[in-house]
């Protein structure tokens, strides 16, 4: 474990809270120390919603480290039971109450005994995982623990719907643009002839869990959470998935063709019919996604010499690569993930589409990275934007972990072809195009264009400026004074200058010129 004022994916228990709280009706109590209880505060802020079920916390406190946990925790179920009787109480304990090593598994089958909701402890390993890979675990746990109560009581219905149908996993509290996509979704599998059987977690009644295996297929639009729910049900129920992201024009076909591979196995057999999706897909490209003709267009044309870094989620940053070098012919001198446990897949998606493959944790080297580079600009999450700020280097927030300007209250799905458009945008408009970025300096006026003084790396912060020589990059034009600079100070480091003068600057010059 590592001690760091940021993370990209959060500790275990963010993510089965998450999880838990996108069902309808399911309460979550954390076993965690004061401190470890921000998620209430966190979902309020950030999901643009009317309601939503907050989280208790069965504080430990010195009481507790006395006397031990178990006559709090089983109260705090019973109470919670009584109060708010919902269809499942989720008890997760964090990494940080882990530690006094109680036996949670016990205090639930003893709060079971009393209580009219279900009652289950998060299976996950506290220490080894983190929010996403927790998000995806606890809900494959509560997806098998219905469906194998379903089984037992004689109540789980094997038959599938007779018409096409399809599930919806992997979208839930949090998540980046989650809600606009699944809209766009069920948009696109209705305009199919493909109804939507049930989407989970988000919204999901755990009574209707049992009705999974109705549908013909399973669609996972994320990697990091779903996967592990749609591999059980094939395993078990035998129920196929989509995990192919309908992220881009590219992307988009290749999820409806997948569809209908799958789709005509059953048709044929139940309806006596196939379907064929081509020219759905030539109408969608042509004249609903505004992408393709975007992507020849004299101003996707402007972006050609540019260069872009990429970090975010292996579903994000990948795809977003794929887009900008495939759809865009935009160059990506840098992409990459802080999934690391999915970093074999990250590297299968990019591998050769972009200059250097970066899978970290750490903000730090992803921004020294970005600094080393110099790119036009960034497309990465809430991190990039500020080291972008700090570096001048304009952003487009593509993935999660993100603000709160990061959860519109209007349409903005990354997926499906408004996705396409939405994403065209954002990337176009995220580089400095033209005079745009200079014209303060041609047309006079207010100069907001200052000379970033905030290194990402100390190495030349011992080099002073005069103020003659200060002023010298205030002559050209803004959007190159930050390598100017840069380049003058690498110049007088290798030189052992240790003051850069007005002349300085100029032999700098001369030498960078030859």
């Amino acid at each position: 474990m590592k001690l760091a004022y940021w993370m990209y994916a959060g500790p275990a228990h963010i993510g089965t809270l998450r999880v838990a709280s996108s069902f309808r009706n399911v309460h979550a109590i954390m076993h965690a120390p004061l401190g470890d209880d921000y998620f209430n505060v966190m979902r309020s802020m950030s999901e643009r919603e009317r309601d939503f079920t907050p989280v208790t916390a069965s504080v430990v406190d010195r009481h507790v480290l006395a006397r031990g946990s178990q006559e709090k925790v089983i109260n705090n179920i019973s109470r919670k039971d009584e109060e708010q009787h919902p269809d499942l109480i989720v008890l997760t304990p964090t990494c940080t109450s882990s530690i006094l090593q109680e036996d949670l598994q016990n205090f639930v089958d003893r709060a079971s005994l009393s209580s009219e909701s279900d009652v289950i402890l998060a299976d996950v390993n506290y220490y080894r995982v983190n929010e996403l890979q927790a998000a995806d675990r606890t809900l494959e746990q509560i997806i098998r623990f219905y469906l194998d109560k379903a089984y037992k009581e004689s109540t789980l219905d094997r038959s599938v719907t007779k018409t096409p149908s399809a599930n919806i996993i992997g979208i839930f509290t949090l998540g980046f643009h989650n809600q606009h996509d699944c809209r766009e979704l069920k948009r696109l599998l209705g305009e199919l002839g493909i109804m939507v059987n049930q989407v989970i977690p988000e919204g999901g009644y755990l009574k209707r869990l049992k009705d999974l295996p109705k549908a013909w297929f399973n669609v996972v639009p994320y990697r990091e959470v779903g996967l592990m729910a749609a591999t059980f049900l094939e395993k078990d129920y035998g129920m196929p998935y989509i995990s192919t992201t309908p992220m881009g024009i590219s992307n988009t076909a290749d999820f409806i063709v997948q569809i209908g591979k799958l789709v005509n196995v059953w048709a044929y057999a139940l309806l006596e019919k196939r379907f064929n999706y081509k020219l759905y897909v030539d109408n969608q490209t042509k004249f609903v996604s505004q992408a393709a003709w975007f992507s020849k267009s004299i101003d996707c044309q402007n972006l050609a010499g540019k260069e872009a870094a990429i970090f975010g989620d292996t579903t994000h940053a990948a795809l977003i690569t794929k887009i900008l070098v495939k759809e865009m012919g935009i160059r990506v001198s840098c992409s990459g993930t802080y999934c690391k446990h999915d970093a074999e897949r990250f590297n299968e998606q990019v591998q050769g589409l972009c200059g250097e493959i970066v899978v970290t944790e750490d903000h730090t080297e992803i921004g020294d990275t970005i600094a080393r580079i110099e790119p036009s600009a960034i497309f990465g999450t809430q991190m990039e934007r500020h080291i972008g700020k700090r570096i001048d280097i304009p952003c487009g927030v593509i993935s999660s972990p993100v603000h709160i300007q990061n959860f519109p209250l209007g349409y903005r799905p990354f997926l499906g072809y408004e996705g396409t458009n939405q994403i065209a945008d954002l990337i176009y408009n995220s580089f400095n195009l033209g005079m745009e970025d200079h014209s303060p300096d041609v047309f006079g006026g207010h100069d907001t264009k200052g000379i970033s003084t905030k290194a990402l790396s100390t190495e030349l912060s011992d080099i002073n400026w005069t103020s003659e020589a200060e002023s010298e990059p205030k002559k050209i034009p803004g959007f190159v004074r930050g390598k100017i600079r840069k380049n003058t100070e690498l110049f007088a480091k290798q030189n052992n200058i240790p003051e850069i003068t007005v002349d300085a600057t100029y032999v700098a010059k001369e030498k960078s010129s030859l």
